[in-house]
């Protein structure tokens, strides 16, 4: 199969090119500035995409757009963030259903954020959206595909939660601090942590270029936790107490209360429904054994 990936050199585009290669696939970056051969260079912010971007691809995996928790929540990175995200799909949908021999398959990233802060709700890809900001750039996100759906390409929304890895994320910001001794919960505790090891995202996004599944998918392990329990079990694989409680007011006044009240202080209870039906097996389907190896190896 020949796959092109936006995204490529990011943290989940870059295990999961090296992934897809292994396997036997052909792989094609979609990058800003060609680095290695093979490379298809875009531009997400034109006008519009010449076709031929996609021209002689089987399958596109789109997981390109500007970090969430990468800068302060000023009113222009909200639009960097948003515009991002839903100009550069509109854009690659538009010139898949244009393309005379593109792609047949579209797995379009988004987000659980979608669902809203919900406390203790479970979650799974039927339930009702959410509200706020983070869900409704993710609703805009997965609007954008339209145009390739109504063209009659298999379109996937990979709705990701938190994506575990020594290498990014949220598991390494927390490390130094765990490492030190200095670790513990977020606020009260309660919020729901639905995260997913990358091993199994990788695997995950594997999965669906081939299976028949389309719509929105939960890229989450089948038993998320709260932020206490992440916590205490992190400080276990570490083998450091995670006694030190973060307040709201710190990470509010270092990144901004909007900021750190959705990615710190608020949480989705979330089940990956349709990829269990699809028959998926998670290597990581519990949190310690899936820290104990992502740190042993990291």
């Amino acid at each position: 199969m020949h796959v092109a990936i936006t995204g490529a050199t990011g943290l989940i585009g870059t295990p999961l090119v090296a992934r897809l290669r292994a396997d036997g696939h052909t792989v094609t970056r979609i990058v800003r500035k060609a680095a290695e051969h093979g490379d298809r260079v875009w531009d997400p912010t034109a006008s519009a995409l010449d076709p031929s971007l996609v021209d002689g691809i089987d399958s596109v995996v789109h997981l390109a757009g500007a970090g969430i928790g990468d800068h302060r929540w000023t009113p222009a990175y909200k639009d960097l963030i948003r515009t991002s995200r839903t100009h550069s799909t509109e854009l690659l949908s538009k010139a898949i259903a244009q393309s005379s021999s593109g792609p047949k398959v579209l797995l379009s990233g988004s987000a659980i954020g979608i669902y809203g802060d919900r406390g203790d709700e479970a979650l799974d890809e039927s339930s009702s959206l959410g509200h706020g900001y983070l869900a409704d750039v993710c609703r805009d996100w997965e609007h954008a595909t339209v145009a390739a759906e109504s063209a009659g390409v298999r379109v996937a929304h990979l709705r990701t939660g938190i994506v575990l890895t020594p290498a990014g994320g949220a598991l390494k910001k927390l490390l130094p601090l765990f490492r030190l001794g200095l670790g513990g919960r977020f606020g009260n505790g309660r919020q729901w942590q639905s995260w997913i090891s990358i091993d199994d995202e990788v695997s995950a996004i594997s999965s669906l270029l081939t299976s028949d599944v389309r719509g929105a998918v939960n890229l989450t392990a089948p038993n998320p936790v709260t932020n206490t329990e992440f916590t205490r079990v992190l400080g276990r694989v570490l083998q450091r107490p995670a006694l030190f409680p973060v307040p709201a007011f710190g990470p509010r006044l270092v990144v901004g209360r909007e900021l750190a009240d959705n990615l710190l202080f608020t949480g989705q209870r979330v089940a990956p429904m349709a990829l269990t039906n699809s028959g998926f097996h998670f290597q990581h389907a519990t949190l310690e054994p899936a820290l104990r190896h992502l740190l042993r190896r990291g």
